[in-house]
């Protein structure tokens, strides 16, 4: 397994994240879609994030596994003047076939440390509430700093809670 930057992702790449995210979703994930999106919209999702990337608004990661993309992470660094020292981490996903291997821990340091290296001091999150994920930043020592009830849509119908995070680097 490795973890790397991406930067200006070929169009390879792009399918296999497009992939990511489907398989992801379907798997019950929660990042934003309530059921797997279209190969299109998932396409145009990533294709969007290149672009942010590419004027510096972000940061991305992705975690290979016998060359082949099995997780990612962003850290977004576009924030208001007064919000220059702080950085939101955002969609995390390992593929389920890769999951319970350390991928997410990896991606979740490549983040960590390159906020530390822009300067940030602080850096925030959100997730399903009781998630696994949700523990996963606890052990890496993310702190709840509140949880606002029936915020997300779940796959069911029903509506779930989301979890508000923060570290302080």
């Amino acid at each position: 397994m490795s973890v790397e930057a991406l930067h200006a992702p070929d169009a390879q790449t792009l399918a296999e994240l497009t992939d990511l995210l489907i398989d992801t979703v379907q798997a019950g994930a929660s990042i934003g879609w309530v059921r797997p999106p279209s190969h299109e919209a998932a396409l145009t999702f990533w294709q969007r994030v290149a672009a942010s990337e590419s004027r510096g608004e972000r940061c991305w990661w992705v975690a290979r596994q016998d060359g082949r993309i099995v997780g990612t992470v962003q850290l977004v660094l576009d924030a208001p003047e007064n919000g220059q020292l702080r950085a939101e981490v955002c969609k995390l996903m390992t593929h389920p076939v890769a999951r319970r291997q350390g991928l997410a821990r990896s991606l979740m340091l490549a983040a960590e440390a390159e906020a530390r290296r822009q300067g940030k001091r602080l850096v925030l999150l959100d997730t399903n509430t009781d998630s696994p994920a949700q523990r996963l930043y606890e052990r890496l020592g993310w702190q709840v700093c509140g949880v606002m009830p029936d915020y997300a849509l779940q796959a069911d119908g029903s509506l779930g809670a989301t979890t508000w995070m923060f570290k302080r680097l």
